[in-house]
């Protein structure tokens, strides 16, 4: 598949990388469980039908340890015994807050709330951020039409 429009080559969409680069780095230090960023770009990236943001974040979730069987089940996360209540939390918030257009409210008051008990401010501003920026990630790559299956694992550093 050849993309609609190369992001990659354009040096517009790579100074608007570039920001998105630079706020990804904020929410490194929002004291998140190093396994949990992976889970949640995966998650919001299925959901978006973004097959090239799918493949990098399953590969860079392996390339970091995270088990393959997991990463299978993150689509049907609620049906799987694999997850921890707090994994489990943050992707019900990833969800909602990736479909916020579909709920009546944006998130859901329980929804939230799970959340607010199982995390930091900091580890709830790091993951309200990281699905901002991956919901933006994906819609790059959407409307460009970026094809998936050829990222390499660590690609973009």
């Amino acid at each position: 598949m050849e993309p609609r429009f190369n992001l990659y080559a354009s040096p517009a969409a790579a100074k608007v990388a570039k920001y998105l680069n630079s706020a990804s780095k904020a929410v490194e230090d929002a004291g998140l469980d190093p396994k949990l960023p992976n889970l949640l770009l995966l998650r919001a990236s299925q959901i978006n039908g973004c097959g090239f943001c799918t493949d990098m974040h399953y590969k860079d979730a392996v390339a970091a340890g995270e088990d393959p069987v997991r990463l299978n089940l993150v689509a049907a996360w609620r049906e799987a015994t694999l997850f921890t209540g707090a994994e489990r939390a943050a992707l019900a918030l990833t969800e909602e807050g990736t479909r916020i257009a579909d709920a009546r409210t944006g998130v859901d008051d329980g929804v939230w709330e799970d959340a607010r008990k199982r995390f930091s401010d900091d580890e709830l501003a790091g993951i309200i951020s990281l699905v901002a920026i991956i919901n933006a990630y994906n819609r790059l790559n959407v409307m460009a039409g970026s094809p998936a299956g050829g990222y390499v694992a660590g690609q973009f550093g």
